[in-house]
């Protein structure tokens, strides 16, 4: 069953930088229902800029497993 989870973030370069270095390899997020869900970081990377991570994101999933993220806005 694939699950669909929307949620904000806004991270400076230095708050993702354990992230991006590996250091840390998960990230929870808390969804805009109010879910916290946690998905490899390393999917975020793409999305990463000189002011960090910051936008509205779609989440989807396959019984639990990452399927793809998107940047809505």
């Amino acid at each position: 069953m694939s699950q669909t989870f929307y949620f904000s973030l806004n991270m400076t370069t230095q708050d993702f930088l354990p992230y991006y270095q590996g250091k840390v390899q998960s990230l929870v997020v808390t969804t805009t229902t109010g879910l916290r869900v946690e998905f490899p970081a390393m999917h975020l990377r793409k999305y990463i800029d000189t002011l960090g991570i910051r936008g509205f994101f779609c989440l989807k999933t396959e019984q639990g497993k990452f399927l793809s993220l998107t940047k809505i806005r």
